[in-house]
């Protein structure tokens, strides 16, 4: 290999291009398996982000099921999942546009539930005699004063006909209806405002009458201030969950379990359970599942441990914890398909892929990747888990990414520009499994330090309780904490320290070039500037999700004006740029309109890119590719140096 070039940070050329990052690749979330076929969704952004099924037939033929204009999405809590089905060859799914469930079987695509209802599905699944499904039903044809509170409930759907019974109302939110094998009994998971599904989740059983209605349930798991999630059923009858229970460590951690003749147990001996172990993820979509039962008693499963994802084998009889050699960086959904694992894995250095794993032999087979484009090892930054000091004696965490090219370096004099990555959710996780949207800054010279700050999942309940209440502040200190310690270690130019991020995430980055000094530019891609808006404007889902965050709406007016970015723009004193979706009803365009306002009128520099057809997160090719590259002129133009490629500088305002 010949020797590589010495060359300014941020203008190296790079093999990540914003074409590998959209017409070459797909997002993978959602599938489901159908005896030795497997059906997924993937969505691509050289289709304006529409979503299609395939299938993999059990002798390994590929085919392709859904046309155009049909797209497989639920917008239940607008965020959705769960909209695939399928039992005996037939399958189900949500489509986009009209949210009504349609079925695919030998005579083509015909639609099961009425048209002009204002309902959405989500979270489908088939009973055991492929009768009904069972789904979430969302009613957007409510009226009333508050737009913004549609009805929930549990819902069975006729095959036959399309008929819709509902099975269960009264609380605020339903997930995961799952029917016991022989059909008598309906698991379940429900809770209510103020909490969200991580705060309280209750896991409940009913059974099911004659008629097919539910009789009253009772609660397995979960609920008053603990979160459960995921029940499946075992063919014994007895059911597997997730609850939040103590770990080694005394604090509460997402554990799988066992509930059997009426009593419940954790799945795991203690001596088994892994220190710091998180077996759950947060349910912001339909469809999580990191637990799997295979046949001979055992169940594969997912965690988190130490900033690193693994997978194991549970023996249910011995409450034993076997992990598997097959390294993951994640995985978001797992299932058995016959002896082996279907998984949709991410991986340091490798594109994601929907997968199929032996978990004796160790031996996968690569159904689908996410990315069809194969960077060089030479050119991949890999991940390094790091932990620091933080305010209040927290310690924070994050991943690493060194610049990394297998034809630059950057000069010896020189230290890299750091972009800091504040992920959305809050209540989310970022992870270590190799993403495009990460090399494209480390292959062209940046550094990369992606937080999970206080409030992340993955570090058990103590660690997400962080952000109660301290929203825009503790998430704020651990990205200003975790810059710092990078440029202290040397890592970082302390001079070009940039911070970015998307919806919640966009909130922390205009909250710490507000309240901070830290920064010297910041993006935001719909993020938050006002979070009175926010609570006045919001959907359902998080309709009440501020009243933890920061305090009860409108009691804690005071401490949302203090939080909000837009209200102390006098101390904004940072260059920024703002790209936004015009059809976005998480976050308003409005936010980002007046904070671009505020920098102009302060004469800082400012850049506003906006996106029609777009809302919450770009899915179109256009936008994504538009998005980075604006990101890229305006770091350029801010920092004075000429990125690598041919693109279109993006217009800055207040530029001196």
């Amino acid at each position: 290999m010949s020797a590589r070039l010495s060359w300014p940070y941020g203008t190296w050329e790079s093999p990540v291009t914003t074409e590998m990052m959209t017409g070459k690749a797909v997002s993978l979330s959602t599938f489901v398996v159908d005896g030795g076929d497997l059906i997924w969704t993937e969505g691509r952004p050289s289709e304006a982000g529409r979503s299609v099924i395939l299938r993999r037939r059990a002798d390994g033929e590929v085919e392709e099921l859904l046309p155009a204009p049909y797209s497989a999405t639920s917008r239940v809590h607008e965020y959705g999942g769960g909209e695939l089905a399928a039992r005996g060859g037939r399958i189900w799914f949500v489509n986009f546009k009209d949210q009504r469930i349609y079925e695919i079987g030998p005579g083509g695509i015909r639609p099961l539930t009425a048209d002009g209802q204002g309902w959405r599905f989500g979270d489908l699944a088939v009973a055991p005699d492929g009768s009904r499904l069972y789904a979430v039903l969302e009613d957007h044809s409510v009226t009333g004063p508050d737009r913004h509170e549609p009805k929930n409930a549990l819902a069975a759907i006729s095959l036959a006909d399309g008929s819709v019974t509902v099975l269960a109302e009264g609380a605020d939110f339903y997930a995961e209806p799952r029917l016991s094998p022989d059909g008598r009994l309906l698991a379940f998971c429900s809770w209510s405002h103020p909490d969200m599904p991580w705060d309280a989740s209750a896991l409940q059983v009913a059974e099911v009458l004659p008629g097919g209605r539910l009789g009253p349930a009772k609660r397995v798991a979960g609920g008053d201030g603990r979160s459960a999630q995921q029940p499946v059923w075992l063919p014994d009858g007895s059911l597997l969950y997730i609850d939040e229970l103590p770990g080694r460590d005394g604090g509460l951690w997402w554990q799988p379990c066992l509930w059997r003749g009426g009593i419940s147990r954790p799945l795991l001996k203690d001596e088994a359970l892994p220190v710091g172990g998180e077996f759950g993820l947060p349910l912001w979509q339909f469809g999580v599942r990191t637990l799997a039962p295979l046949p001979g008693g055992q169940v594969a499963v997912s965690w988190g441990e130490a900033g690193e994802r693994r997978l194991g084998l549970i023996d249910i009889a011995k409450g034993s914890l076997s992990p598997l050699a097959f390294e993951v960086a994640q995985a978001s959904r797992i299932e058995a398909i016959g002896n082996r694992l279907a998984l949709l894995a991410g991986f340091a250095d490798a594109a994601g892929a929907l997968l199929l794993l032996d978990p004796v032999s160790g031996k996968s087979e690569v159904v689908r990747r996410a990315s069809q484009s194969q960077l060089a090892v030479e050119d991949i930054a890999r991940a390094e888990p790091v932990s620091f000091a933080s305010a209040e004696g927290r310690v924070a965490h994050a991943y690493y990414y060194a610049p990394t090219s297998a034809r630059f370096v950057g000069p010896a004099d020189e230290k890299p520009p750091l972009i800091v990555m504040s992920h959305g959710g809050p209540t989310s996780a970022t992870s270590g499994a190799l993403s495009l949207k990460v090399q494209f800054w480390t292959s062209r010279g940046f550094a990369v330090l992606d937080v999970n700050y206080g409030g992340s999942t993955g570090y058990g309940r103590a660690y997400r309780d962080a952000l109660k209440g301290e929203w825009g502040l503790v998430d704020v200190q651990d990205c200003v904490a975790g810059a710092e310690a990078m440029a202290a270690k040397g890592l970082a130019d302390p001079r070009r320290l940039i911070i970015t991020g998307g919806s919640a995430g966009g909130y922390t980055t205009l909250c710490a070039l507000t309240f901070t000094r830290t920064f010297r530019a910041g993006s935001s891609r719909y993020g938050i500037g006002d979070l009175e808006a926010l609570a006045r404007d919001t959907h359902k889902f998080e309709g009440r999700y501020l009243d933890s965050l920061v305090a009860p709406w409108p009691a804690g007016e005071a401490i949302y004006k203090a939080r909000s970015p837009i209200h102390h723009v006098e101390k904004l004193a940072c260059p920024a740029i703002f790209l936004q979706g015009l059809d976005d009803k998480v976050v308003p365009p409005n936010q980002a309109e007046a904070m671009v306002a505020a920098l102009r009128a302060k004469g800082l520099p400012v850049a506003h890119v906006t996106f029609a057809g777009e809302g919450h997160g770009f899915r179109g090719a256009e936008a994504i590719k538009r998005a980075f590259e604006a990101e890229l002129s305006f770091f350029g133009q801010i920092f004075g140096f000429t990125p690598a490629g041919d693109f279109e500088p993006v217009a800055v305002e207040n530029l001196a």
